[in-house]
């Protein structure tokens, strides 16, 4: 999560290299080679993750009226593999790949989002629920078969979820009409973030899914500002500082 000026950041077409850290594309395979430093405690943090698509998108979704802000899944079907040199780590597992992009700051746009992604039996599925600067709310639900075709379908109630303990995040999510969702585990806890692994149903089935809660109001705020730069350093020059 380290901020790199422009002196340390070098594109083309099928790599993205940023500092020490790049990330690569065979047409087939996505590798992260990951080399940074923790924050606040600078511990090493080396290792790749690779990225193997079942399928593959080409759409992209606007979160807003305006279309300033828009939502890429990728890969919404995806085998995963980890294998950190520090800390020692090695897991595979079923994953998902996709992209945000906008044309204005997030807090600008949004109040807060809750969104989930589900693994279904032979599918998934992707739940967003947007609260805008205005007020006003947009819920998406999407349905992706197991070549990454996307079907919408109604999205299900809301459905409230546990704060987050350390920073007292608010939660919710969706769920299939009488029934309800838990939180069975919480991964991140920040002042205006935090992702969790929820247990809910969707479309008939019983699934656990990754989920996440967005504040912006609370990440516009002057205090978590004035924290960021301890877990976000910045090296705004050319040369990395290791």
């Amino acid at each position: 999560m380290t901020e790199r000026g422009c002196g340390q950041l070098q594109r083309s077409a099928d790599t993205l290299v940023i500092g020490p850290s790049r990330v690569e594309w065979d047409g087939a395979t996505l590798t992260v080679h990951i080399d940074e430093r923790g924050a606040p405690l600078p511990k090493r943090l080396r290792g790749i993750v690779r990225v193997h698509p079942r399928a593959l998108t080409s759409q992209q979704t606007a979160l807003d009226p305006a279309g300033r802000h828009r939502w890429w899944p990728i890969a919404p079907e995806a085998r995963v593999e980890v294998e950190m040199e520090s800390p020692g780590l090695r897991w595979s597992g079923d994953g998902y790949l996709d992209s945000n992009s906008g044309d204005e700051p997030l807090e600008h746009g949004f109040r807060k989002w809750d969104w989930s992604r589900a693994k279904l039996r032979a599918s998934s599925a992707v739940l967003y629920d947007m609260t805008f600067l205005n007020g006003e709310r947009r819920s998406l639900a999407l349905h992706f078969d197991g070549q990454g075709a996307a079907e919408p379908f109604p999205p299900p109630p809301r459905v409230p979820l546990k704060t987050s303990f350390w920073w007292r995040i608010p939660r919710a999510t969706q769920a299939d009409p009488g029934h309800g969702a838990e939180v069975l585990e919480t991964l991140e806890d920040t002042p205006f973030y935090a992702r969790s692994k929820v247990r809910t149903t969707l479309l008939g089935e019983p699934v656990t899914a990754v989920h996440e809660s967005l504040s912006l109001t609370r990440f516009d705020t002057r205090w978590v500002q004035m924290l960021l730069p301890f877990r976000m350093p910045r090296i705004p020059l050319g040369r990395p500082r290791y």
